[in-house]
């Protein structure tokens, strides 16, 4: 800016500057000027031009020649900076500083003892601010280069670089190029109702000066469309929502009298989160069908050249789905391309309060072609947009238009600044995801039967094409799952022992079965209650006595077989405690901390007692002994103790996970809930017993000389973690299922065995499906993103070639030295993009 000084009354100001051009008459007079600057509010004497041809009647243009803006264009009296609306324009983008805020922080700038003193130009600054806004809105889409030519609907609004647009930055001959689902267009749709806009008083005296341009919709158009929507009167709008008591479908017919809108909704798109123009619109009552149809069919009509297929993502898209058509058809004002498809989804955390129905027809999981998009992108638009709500409900009617716009605008702006740095991320994560979910499924489709997996594949491939009911393959068909009695019976028939054979093989069988029976009386120890009866305590003193009767013979027979070779040691095997909680948390027992030698007369009880087996030597010491064809017995014996642990886990892991959803969540009565309840825990009693056995026979595996990498990949350990409930079974609509896997010993050998049981069968089937859904997504984000890298630095050059038509077109210099400088910044943008993406993009 200028110095500025005061002009004192007949003074030349020009005898100490021969070399201004200017004539002043003698007779002239100064006038006071308010100059709003960025550090204050200051009042000087100017002294008009009055040369040759110049009038009153240009004053404004003088100021503007001196980088002021005037408050109005006759006989200004207050200007403004240029530097000032600058910083008022980021201060409101960046800070949400209200026009009122900023103007006061410039008075107490100027004087912060006494700001009532300095002048108030807060009005000034409202009216000049929106002039400047559009100014600049129409300078930077080039329409003060191509001025023979008037923006139309969205044309000063700024879309996303990466989401395709044929003729922008795709060819036109796209199909020559890309397949259809490549290129399909992914919009999620949410409304805000904390941007509401009160009543006007006067809403004859509002002005607009960019209704329609940017990304609210023209208004008298929208309100034509409402007009004939009310004629239809849209019978599932005034109805009740037939899915999750939605807030937005049953608060339709809410009315605040005060209120011009009750909020607005908004259009974006999913992958990106950039506003797409000429969508944007005000609610009158809630959240109805009209005003949100009205949205999405300027968004599917938007730089959609030939794009037949668009994927809409609403929270409430399971009821807006169902009569969209019929609406389309009724309202004059609504229009689609011709063999438009329009895929439903809803976004991941708002389908976990719909109905368990909406999770397969409208999880985004299962729709080919979505990639990894959570559907959720816009509550993270509207957080900004919240703090200028206040400010913004009380504006004129299109004030809040071009505020709305402005913050849309800018959100877009920033998007498009950080598209290298987001898609970079895409990429990392897109592999990563597949890492996590290709080796997953290709395990457990290893492990299935072929036959089934070729029935499930043409399943999917049905759902697909035709979706609706179809998609209903992704849940479980819970009538296969057991009853009660059948899970009782199963798990009382696997208690039972195998049946002895002679010779080695029978007496190591016998010697595993000791173990799991210490085992067991060692779980009858630990839920002893403090006050157990003389009858618990002979109980379990008699349980010992047998055991220690038979741990005696099984030593006898060792004896025999040893041929008077020395067993002076054996294997004492220690619980691991991480699978003893079931125990402890039955009501009914407790773990006792008593001792119990009173019981046993200071013996070892049967429970603790040695038992020697081949694996109770090393592995050189049984090949001095000549024992070693009895280790690779052992060593056989324990895989199928294993594996058969295996297999029974995974069946009462199933088992548990029906007993949840099935009996204890739909339990009807207090009797039916604990009956349940007592279910559950018999399940988790058996599933910890189950891993217990199995963590003997992994580590013996290990003694027995069973190499590390089979214990590593094959016969893995198992975390607590990994014993949950299933939660496809009992949760099938939960949040946060793209990169959910099945624990390692689902998808070890064996599950083709489980297939034999109904339950199983269908337990399998679906994840598999699934399984194979969340690879696919992960599959097409890694494909999506490399095309989105040339589609963005697509998008730079087509930026740069505009504005190198208009700097060679420009007649006048500052148009050329702009465009120019718009030139080298698209550039700039290209050439970041393609060094940065240059490694990873198609």
């Amino acid at each position: 800016m200028h110095d500025w000084e005061d002009v004192h009354e007949g003074v030349d100001w020009t005898e100490n500057n021969p070399g201004v051009n200017t004539f002043t008459e003698p007779t002239s007079t100064t006038t006071p000027l308010i100059i709003i600057h960025s550090t204050g509010v200051f009042i000087h004497n100017v002294q008009w031009c009055h040369c040759p041809g110049s009038s009153v009647h240009q004053q404004h243009l003088h100021l503007l020649k001196a980088r002021l803006f005037p408050a109005s264009t006759s006989r200004p009296r207050t200007a403004f900076t240029f530097d000032v609306l600058d910083h008022f324009l980021i201060d409101a983008l960046e800070c949400k500083t209200s026009a009122m805020s900023f103007f006061q922080k410039l008075r107490r700038l100027t004087n912060n003892a006494f700001p009532d003193s300095v002048p108030d130009r807060y009005r000034e600054l409202m009216r000049a601010s929106r002039q400047w806004r559009d100014l600049m809105n129409r300078k930077r889409f080039g329409f003060g280069h191509d001025t023979e030519v008037n923006p139309g609907t969205g044309d000063l609004a700024l879309f996303c670089a990466a989401c395709p647009q044929p003729g922008i930055n795709m060819p036109v001959d796209w199909q020559d190029h890309y397949e259809s689902w490549l290129v399909m267009q992914r919009y999620v749709v949410d409304g805000n109702f904390t941007a509401q806009h009160m009543n006007m008083k006067q809403p004859h005296l509002d002005v607009t000066l960019s209704d329609g341009l940017g990304y609210m919709v023209t208004d008298a158009d929208y309100q034509a469309h409402l007009s004939s929507a009310k004629e239809t009167k849209e019978v599932n709008i005034y109805q009740r929502s037939s899915c999750s008591n939605h807030r937005a479908v049953n608060a339709a017919n809410t009315n605040r009298s005060n209120l011009r809108a009750t909020g607005v909704a908004a259009t974006a798109c999913a992958r990106h989160g950039c506003f797409v123009p000429h969508t944007v619109v005000d609610f009158q009552k809630g959240e109805r069908h009209m005003n949100v149809d009205y949205s999405i069919c300027n968004a599917i009509n938007y730089h959609s050249d030939n794009i037949e297929t668009s994927l809409i993502i609403y929270d409430i898209g399971c009821q807006w789905c169902i009569h969209f058509k019929d609406r389309i058809n009724n309202s004059p004002g609504l229009s689609l391309p011709e063999k438009s498809r329009i895929l439903t989804g809803v976004g991941k955390f708002h389908l976990s309060a719909h109905k368990l129905p909406c999770f397969a027809r409208f999880s985004l999981n299962f729709i080919e072609g979505a990639g990894q998009v959570d559907g959720e992108i816009m509550e993270t638009l509207w957080a900004p947009f919240n703090k200028i709500s206040p400010t913004a409900r009380s504006m004129s009617q299109y004030h809040r238009q071009e505020i709305l716009d402005d913050h849309m605008r800018d959100s877009n702006w920033k998007k498009m600044v950080g598209i290298v740095r987001t898609l970079l991320k895409k990429h990392k994560r897109a592999v990563k995801g597949i890492d996590d979910t290709k080796l997953p499924f290709d395990e457990l489709t290893h492990t299935l039967d072929p036959e089934k997996i070729a029935i499930w594949e043409k399943d999917e491939k049905m759902a697909m094409e035709l979706r609706g009911d179809h998609l209903d393959i992704y849940q479980l068909k819970i009538d296969k799952a057991p009853t009660m009695a059948e899970i009782r019976l199963t798990l009382t028939e696997s208690e039972t022992s195998d049946i002895e054979r002679p010779g080695s093989i029978p007496w190591i069988i016998q010697g595993i079965n000791l173990e799991d029976s210490q085992d067991g009386l060692r779980s009858d120890v630990r839920r002893l209650p403090h006050d157990a009866t003389a009858t618990q305590k002979a109980a379990l003193q008699e349980k010992r006595l047998k055991l220690a009767v038979r741990i005696a013979k099984f030593h006898e027979i060792a004896d025999q077989m040893m041929e008077g070779i020395e067993l002076d040691w054996g294997t004492v095997h220690v619980d691991d405690p991480r699978f003893c909680m079931a125990e402890a948390d039955e009501q009914a027992w407790e773990v006792s901390d008593e001792d119990d030698s009173e019981l046993i007369d200071e013996e070892i009880p049967a429970e603790d007692m040695v038992i020697w087996m081949p694996s109770s030597l090393t592995h050189e010491l049984a090949n001095v002994l000549g024992l070693a064809k009895l280790q690779e017995e052992e060593l056989a014996l324990r895989k199928g103790q294993a594996n058969d642990c295996l297999e029974k886990i995974r069946l009462a892991l199933g088992q548990k996970a029906v007993i949840y959803r099935q009996y204890f969540r739909s339990a009807d009565s207090v009797w039916t809930g604990t009956r349940s309840k007592q279910e559950a825990q018999r399940c988790s009693l058996k599933i910890e017993k189950l891993v217990r056995s199995y963590q003997r026979a992994r580590s013996v595996m290990g003694r027995l000389g069973m190499d590390q990498q089979h214990l590593e990949n094959i016969y893995q350990e198992i975390l607590p973690e990994q014993l949950t409930v299933n939660k496809d079974v009992t949760e099938e609509n939960r949040f946060g299922q793209g990169s959910d896997k099945l624990a390692w010993f689902w998808r070890v050998d064996g599950a083709h065995k489980s297939q034999q049981h109904a339950w199983m069968d269908e337990f399998y089937r679906v994840n598999w499906l699934k399984a194979k859904a969340r690879w696919r997504r992960w599959e097409e984000e890694l494909t999506l993103t490399r095309h989105e890298m040339r589609w963005t630095i697509s998008w730079f050059h087509h930026q740069k070639s505009q504005w190198l038509r208009r700097s060679m077109e420009a007649m006048k210099s500052g148009h050329q030295a702009y465009g120019h400088r718009q030139v080298l910044l698209w550039q700039m943008f290209a050439e970041d993009a393609e060094d940065k993406f240059k490694d990873h993009m198609l």
